[in-house]
């Protein structure tokens, strides 16, 4: 009679794969540290998120607690996400992120337009009329001339902040 815990020389030993305690922590953190991402978010963007009610409901819980129990939930939160598949919502947290980074570079962008509007007058309006043919070169003129008089005088820049208006409907519309 063969002894229960050893088997039989022609069964397939399963591999088995050991996991330490420090490497169980990392993954519990990394969670963790998702999950408080998450309930960072304005509740109207998590709704576009694929989360299970069960976490969604945790989440809503941690955004109304305060120290001690939000660290808590925190925690709890990182227990949930143990249990179910975090690529979907990783995939959907990264597209967030770089939406979000995309709309900031833009707006960069129009900033530097700006600015050599006001410094380097026609050349950078013929440089904005080649982007947005829509544009209006006279009302441009007019505002690049407006706002160096008035950084000039040391006015508050009213001018400056229209010319930033314009490129930013002009880069909306097109």
């Amino acid at each position: 009679m063969a002894r229960k815990n050893q088997k039989a020389p022609w069964e397939e030993e399963e591999e088995i794969i050991w996991v330490s305690k420090t490497e169980l922590k990392r993954d519990m953190e990394e969670l963790q540290k998702l999950g408080e991402e998450l309930v960072g978010l304005k509740p109207s963007v998590l709704e576009k998120f694929p989360i299970p009610e069960d976490l969604a409901h945790a989440i809503s819980d941690a955004q109304r607690f305060k120290n001690e129990a939000r660290r808590r939930q925190l925690q709890y939160i990182g227990k949930v996400m143990r249990n179910i598949d975090i690529e979907p919502l990783q995939a959907a947290l990264d597209k967030y992120r770089n939406k979000h980074s995309q709309a900031s570079a833009e707006l960069h962008k129009l900033e530097q337009l700006r600015d050599s509007v006001v410094e380097q007058g026609d050349v950078a309006i013929n440089q904005v009329l080649d982007l947005y043919p829509s544009a209006d070169r006279q009302q441009l003129r007019q505002l690049a001339r407006q706002a160096n008089k008035e950084k000039k005088q040391s006015k508050p820049p009213r001018a400056y902040r229209e010319i930033f208006q314009i490129l930013k409907a002009l880069h909306e519309g097109s």
